[in-house]
C-alpha cells in the first residue's frame, strides 16, 4: 500500500509542534515516528550569547567576558600606576595579539616557554613561570618595559608594542589597534559608560566581600562599605569610571547584577546604562543574592 500523504491540517499541526519545541528550547528526537522531548534548556542558554562591547564614537568592538575581564585588569594596573590611557591601549592590543586576552599556559611561535597574557618568557628575564602566569604581575612587567621607551605615548601602537615584545611578527599588533583603543578608553574611564556586557542570569549567589578584594588587587586600596548584597567603593572622576566599568567587565566572574556611578546605572538583566540617583564619589555595586 502506498503511504498516505498527510493532510494539510496534520502538516500544520506538525509545524506548530516543531515550532513550539524550538521556542521552548526542547531537544527533540524521533523514535518510531514519535517526537520525544529529551531535554529542556534554560531560556538564557538558548537566547543569550554572552559578550561585552566597548563603544567609542561610531565604533563598537566585542570580546568575551573572560577576555574583557583580562582587558579590565590590564587597564586597572595602568590606572593604578598613573599611566595614560595610551599605555593601556598598547598593552591590550599586545595581549590580543599574543594570547587573545587569555592567560594561556602553553607556548606559541615565540617559544615553548612563553606564557600568560603577553606570552612572556622566563628565559628572556620576564620572571618565573609562576609570576608570568599571574596576570597582575604580567601586566606590571609589560608596563615596566613600556615606560622605559622614550616617547612611547606618541609612537604608533604597533611600534611601541614591538619594542617591548621583540616579536617575530613586528607588524601584527597593528591589526588590533582599534579594539585596543576602544577597550582602553572605556576601561580606564576616559570614555564614561562606554562598556556594556550582555550576560546570562547569575549562576550562583555572589560574595560581596570578593568584589573589593578583587578591585583592590588591581587598583590598590579603595575605601568602601558592604551592606548585604550591596557594596560601595570610594572613587571619583575618571578613576570612578574605571572602577565602575571594571565591575561591569567582571560581572560574570563575580556574579554582579548592577553597577552605578555618577548618575548612571548598568543593570545586568537589561544591559546598557540608564539614569539613576547615585551618591557622589562612590561606585555602587550589587551582587546576586542566594535563591530562597
Amino acid at each position: 500500500m502506498a503511504p498516505r500523504t498527510p493532510s494539510a491540517a496534520v502538516r500544520r499541526r506538525r509545524r506548530r509542534l516543531r515550532t513550539g519545541a524550538m521556542l521552548a528550547g526542547l531537544a527533540v528526537v524521533v523514535v518510531g515516528g514519535t517526537a520525544i522531548a529529551v531535554h529542556q534548556l534554560d531560556e538564557s542558554e538558548v537566547l543569550v550569547r554572552e559578550r561585552c562591547s566597548a563603544t567609542v564614537g561610531a565604533d563598537t568592538f566585542e570580546l568575551t567576558p573572560e577576555q574583557t575581564g583580562n582587558a579590565a585588569l590590564i587597564s586597572a594596573v595602568a590606572v593604578s600606576r598613573g599611566l595614560p590611557a595610551r599605555a593601556a591601549s598598547i598593552a591590550i592590543a599586545t595581549a590580543i595579539q599574543e594570547s587573545r586576552l587569555e592567560n594561556i599556559d602553553y607556548g606559541d611561535d615565540a617559544g615553548p616557554d612563553s606564557r600568560g597574557l603577553f606570552q612572556q618568557r622566563p628565559s628572556q628575564g620576564w620572571g618565573t613561570e609562576e609570576q608570568i602566569m599571574t596576570p597582575v604581575y604580567a601586566a606590571g612587567a609589560f608596563y615596566d618595559a613600556l615606560v622605559r621607551i622614550p616617547g612611547y605615548e606618541t609612537l604608533p601602537i604597533t611600534e611601541a608594542a614591538q619594542t617591548v615584545q621583540r616579536s617575530a611578527y613586528p607588524t601584527a599588533y597593528a591589526d588590533h589597534e582599534p579594539e585596543g583603543r576602544a577597550f582602553a578608553s572605556a576601561l580606564t574611564g576616559h570614555s564614561p559608560a562606554a562598556l556594556d556586557c550582555t550576560l546570562r542570569e547569575p549562576s550562583a549567589a555572589g560574595d560581596p566581600l570578593a568584589v573589593p578584594i578583587a578591585a583592590e588587587e588591581v587598583f590598590g586600596p579603595l575605601g568602601g562599605t558592604v551592606d548585604g548584597t550591596r557594596l560601595t567603593l570610594d572613587a571619583a572622576d575618571t578613576t570612578g569610571w574605571a572602577v565602575a566599568q571594571w565591575a561591569v567587565a567582571n560581572a560574570s566572574a563575580l556574579q554582579i547584577t548592577s553597577v552605578a556611578f555618577s548618575g548612571l546605572e548598568w543593570v545586568r538583566a537589561d544591559g546598557g546604562w540608564s539614569s539613576t540617583t547615585t551618591e557622589a564619589g562612590t561606585v555602587s555595586i550589587t551582587v546576586a543574592g542566594a535563591t530562597p
